[in-house]
């Protein structure tokens, strides 16, 4: 009997977690793993823009924050595959090595970004893949794309 209970009990508690959704302003944390890779914050707002926060770092080179507003939308009659798009700004501080000589120093860095992607919401998890391209504007105009994979889960 304990058996069946103690069964009973984790298919209950299994079904609970795949019904999860999020729900206007849950808070996921995780991280992305890619070009770069780094933690990231996303504030979920099922009508208008959510928050995505990616802070990211290379102890040897870089260190940044980029920011986005993400429209999230359902792919097709899915209600767990999403596409999204926005817009974004980035900052940071990038070491530099002064043209090839010994001495280095760090440049701050700034500049706008967008990002595209697709996510599966499977409960209180998120998987999700992005492309974000990026122009920095503040220590020199550059081109440059990046992006990766990575895992949320939600806190409600």
């Amino acid at each position: 009997m304990k058996k069946l209970l103690l069964a009973l009990a984790f298919v209950l508690s299994a079904t609970t977690f795949l019904a999860a959704q999020r729900s206007a302003g849950a808070v996921g944390i995780g991280a992305q793993f890619g070009q770069p890779t780094g933690l990231s914050l996303k504030i979920y707002q099922p009508t208008g823009l959510s928050t995505d926060i990616l802070v990211a770092w290379d102890l040897n080179d870089f260190f940044f924050v980029n920011i986005h507003g993400l429209a999230e939308r359902h792919l097709g009659s899915s209600e767990s595959v999403h596409y999204f798009i926005g817009p974004g700004l980035f900052v940071g501080v990038r070491e530099s090595n002064n043209d090839g000589l010994v001495s280095k120093s760090n440049d701050f860095v700034a500049g706008i970004s967008g990002t595209l992607g697709l996510n599966v919401i499977l409960g209180p998890v998120e998987l999700f893949g992005q492309v974000t391209p990026r122009l920095e504007l503040i220590d020199e105009t550059a081109g440059d794309v990046g992006g990766g994979i990575g895992i949320r889960i939600y806190l409600d």
